[in-house]
């Protein structure tokens, strides 16, 4: 029994020493988010099917830029029609330390972060005009590791649309789930093995 509780005990302290190496400088970070809820602020809720693949780069530890591309299918539930969605931009992300401004590491084997996005999207709307805009957003989220270099993801986030022309600012939260690959370089692959020693 005892060795089985210290092997658990050295498990976890693997897997968290780990999730901190795959946020280092020189790592990429690959994923998507893939299942969207929308709660709409000045247009009704609804569902939102969408797929956003996104890369990024960590330019120091817990600090990673990149992009994305967005393509999905938005429902409001008050009987407007279905409207097609679209984007390409850049996104930013912030790893919080543990403890870091009083927000503590909730579950060992996570992060918590905080993302924001820019870039140009529109949408395609079912017999009715089109509109492109301005998106940006921001929120926090948590990757929880299922593996040293897979984490499951969920994201709260204020999404916004400036649209270009005649349409003005929409806006909602939408709660994202997706799941991300984080890729150690070989530098970063030495300092973890050199932690680990």
């Amino acid at each position: 029994m005892k060795k089985l509780i210290f092997a658990g005990i050295l498990a976890a302290t693997g897997l968290a020493a780990t999730a901190n190496a795959q946020i280092q400088k020189g790592n990429w970070l690959v994923g998507s988010k893939l299942i969207s809820s929308n709660f709409g602020l000045n247009t009704g809720g609804g569902y939102n099917i969408a797929i956003q693949p996104q890369g990024a780069y960590f330019i120091q530890d817990n600090v990673a830029v990149g992009g994305y591309v967005d393509l999905g299918i938005n429902k409001v539930t008050n009987g407007s029609p279905t409207e097609f969605t679209y984007g390409v931009g850049g996104l930013g992300r912030y790893y919080l330390s543990p403890g870091e401004k009083g927000v503590d590491n909730l579950l060992h084997h996570g992060r918590w972060f905080l993302e924001g996005n820019v870039g140009i999207g529109g949408r395609s709307v079912e017999n009715a005009d089109s509109t492109t805009g301005l998106d940006f957003g921001a929120g926090p989220g948590y990757s929880y590791f299922i593996t040293p270099n897979i984490g499951l993801e969920g994201l709260v986030k204020y999404k916004g649309r400036a649209g270009f022309g005649s349409e003005g600012l929409n806006s909602n939260i939408t709660f994202n789930l997706g799941f991300s690959i984080y890729l150690p370089t070989s530098k970063a692959k030495e300092v973890a093995n050199d932690v680990r020693n």
